[in-house]
């Protein structure tokens, strides 16, 4: 019996996309014939997955999973709606929500983590998934919360379809002396706001000076089309200014429950209210495809492409 290599094995995946264990077991069953293993992996469903990887995967699901010591967000992409409503998928991003509990600190990290209950590893399994469902599925991105003193975790999922996976998922750690009860109350609260209103940092402080700077040169270039004096061209941009953090900045923006008030102030009438401290740690969010370019189609170009495919 001809012997199976690491070589042999990398060559195979190269050429099918199949998972390493999957490329070893078609090569022992082929007698390490590559050709008669790519068939091999045909028949099993397996192969296949590295053309289907060159497909756009904008839909899918992000997912959220949190427990005491830190919380977790994954993005996973399918390339339709219907894919991540499938039994299989789902299973599998629940799963992986899970292991980025622990293996989460990069989407690295992730990948190479074991799967739940298996040998394989994440990527590999991801491998099987998209021969078995036959769409591409991308392992997107992934973002941890760790603890800190008195921290407590909230979050919250847009769009649910099912337990911790939805369309925008929000992840925020508050530090408090306060009942922890009564803090995840307020920051589930404050996660829906942050999926509403989607703030790029807690505060002015927190925002990068170079964001700061460039929309400065650009109100300023703005003021000047007025005609007005330098004097009163330097109020109408801190005014603008002001406006501007009122829009990005957590702490600044209007809460989205009363419509009126600031979120500092609902945050400052809690702490008189609870007499406590309150300190908003940390905050992320991700949403459904934010950034992925989709080529439009008419609908008689995809049908034809589904059915070359």
């Amino acid at each position: 019996m001809s012997e199976v290599t690491a070589s042999l094995v990398k060559e195979l995946r190269d050429k099918t996309g199949a998972g390493m264990m999957d490329c070893k077991n078609a090569l022992v069953e082929s007698n390490a014939n590559i050709e008669e293993a790519i068939d091999w992996l045909r028949k099993k469903g397996i192969s296949g997955a590295e053309k289907k990887s060159a497909r756009v995967a904008a839909d899918g699901v992000i997912t959220v999973s949190v427990n005491n010591e830190v919380a977790s967000l994954v993005e996973i992409n399918s390339e339709t709606d219907f894919v991540s409503r499938n039994p299989d998928f789902q299973n599998f991003a629940k799963n992986i929500s899970e292991i980025a509990l622990l293996n989460g600190n990069s989407l690295e990290e992730l990948k190479k983590a074991k799967y739940t209950n298996s040998e394989k590893s994440v990527e590999d399994t991801l491998t099987d998934l998209i021969g078995l469902i036959g769409e591409n599925i991308v392992l997107r991105r992934t973002h941890l919360l760790k603890k800190t003193e008195n921290s407590v975790f909230s979050s919250y999922i847009h769009g649910q379809i099912s337990d911790g996976l939805g369309k925008i998922g929000v992840i925020i750690s508050i530090e408090s002396n306060a009942e922890k009860d009564k803090i995840n109350e307020f920051g589930k609260q404050l996660a829906m706001h942050i999926a509403a209103s989607k703030p790029i940092a807690i505060s002015s402080d927190d925002v990068d000076p170079s964001v700061i700077e460039r929309e400065r040169s650009i109100l300023i270039e703005q003021a000047k089309d007025s005609g007005k004096p330098d004097n009163i061209i330097e109020k109408m941009v801190e005014g603008r200014i002001s406006k501007f953090f009122s829009e990005i900045t957590l702490l600044d923006q209007t809460w989205v429950i009363d419509g009126e008030s600031k979120v500092l102030k609902i945050l400052n009438d809690l702490e008189k209210k609870l007499s406590c401290n309150i300190l908003i740690k940390d905050f992320k969010y991700f949403i459904l495809g934010e950034g992925i370019e989709v080529e439009k189609k008419d609908f008689a170009t995809e049908v034809a492409e589904q059915i070359n495919n």
